[in-house]
């Protein structure tokens, strides 16, 4: 039987009324469950987390323990995605186009966008190792904490994007009336987010990698956000499911979460140099879960081609665009 919970509030739309879907832990042992409010659709990680808990999820290991947040040859790799990401958005823009980050990370994907064109850059980042690193690149303003009313003029920025930033935010639906208003009229956003309505999702439930407790505050199916955009005066003029930067490691882990229980994505931490994480495992164990990624990375490619043809991919992105009476 459904468990309708009145207790705690929809992290997007404020409203109390949800279902139950299933329980999950994050990687230090705390219990939550995913909830669906019954108003806006969005599902919420509930109970909210603490401040305590989220200062924990956010130390210095989540960003990586290293001089890059990941191990080397991870690194390259992320930068051949953030290179066609960049190109990919560039070519929507005018010349001397202002762009916005939210959550810019280390800053190499605004860098790649100023190198792709005559781009002016604008980063927002927490403080932390990943603000650190972003405020090396130069030719970027960074700003190192959130995005807050006031930051920006309205129709300031020609895009604005959120790279698998939206289900951070404590307050995505006030985040996103003040991107509207900063966004010039024909201007875009973009937006990634993991896709709760997935096959991965699905069939993974609690173990999946993208759940992410309690980072991933809340989650939209696609529909839903293209609904909730519409009422702000955007419109979807693209859309992409299949994304061989996050979906074939997304089965990756979510499958080796199954195989080891105990700890939640144990590699992922290991590849940011988390090692008091994956104190107790053999470096044979660590080295076989490597090499099992490396080998069926082809394969979960081909999966995730078949999944994102039928809009299940683990992750989405859309590209929104203002509308000039909106």
């Amino acid at each position: 039987m459904m468990t309708i919970d009145q207790t705690h509030v929809c992290t997007y739309c404020k409203a109390r009324g949800s279902k139950v879907l299933y329980p999950l832990q994050d990687t230090k042992g705390d219990d939550f469950f995913l909830q669906q409010c019954g108003q806006c659709r969005a599902v919420f990680l509930a109970p909210p987390p603490s401040q305590a808990q989220l200062e924990a999820a956010y130390s210095d290991d989540y960003y990586g323990e290293q001089d890059d947040k990941f191990e080397s040859w991870v690194e390259q790799v992320l930068d051949f995605f953030r290179r066609r990401r960049a190109k990919s958005i560039t070519q929507l823009l005018p010349s001397s186009a202002k762009v916005l980050d939210i959550g810019c990370g280390n800053g190499r994907f605004l860098q790649y966008m100023q190198q792709t064109g005559n781009i002016e850059a604008y980063g927002i980042e927490l403080p932390g190792k990943a603000a650190q690193r972003a405020a090396q690149i130069k030719g970027i303003q960074l700003k190192e904490g959130t995005l807050e009313k006031g930051d920006f003029a309205d129709n300031f920025f020609d895009a604005v994007t959120l790279v698998h930033v939206l289900e951070h935010l404590p307050s995505p639906k006030e985040t996103l009336e003040t991107i509207h208003q900063m966004v010039k009229p024909g201007g875009f956003v973009v937006i990634y987010l993991p896709n709760i309505a997935s096959f991965q999702s699905r069939f993974f439930k609690g173990k999946w990698l993208h759940a992410d407790p309690p980072r991933h505050l809340f989650f939209f199916e696609p529909e839903d956000l293209k609904r909730e955009m519409s009422l702000l005066g955007f419109e979807s003029i693209q859309e992409s499911f299949f994304n061989p930067e996050y979906n074939p490691y997304g089965m990756q882990q979510s499958l080796l979460n199954l195989l080891f229980p105990q700890k939640r994505e144990l590699l992922y931490e290991h590849l940011k140099g988390n090692l008091a994480y994956s104190k107790g495992y053999s470096g044979v164990n660590l080295f076989l879960q490597k090499l099992f990624c490396q080998l069926t990375y082809p394969l979960f490619v081909l999966s995730d081609a078949v999944e994102s043809g039928l809009g299940r991919g683990a992750t989405f992105c859309f590209v929104f665009k203002k509308r000039r009476n909106g």
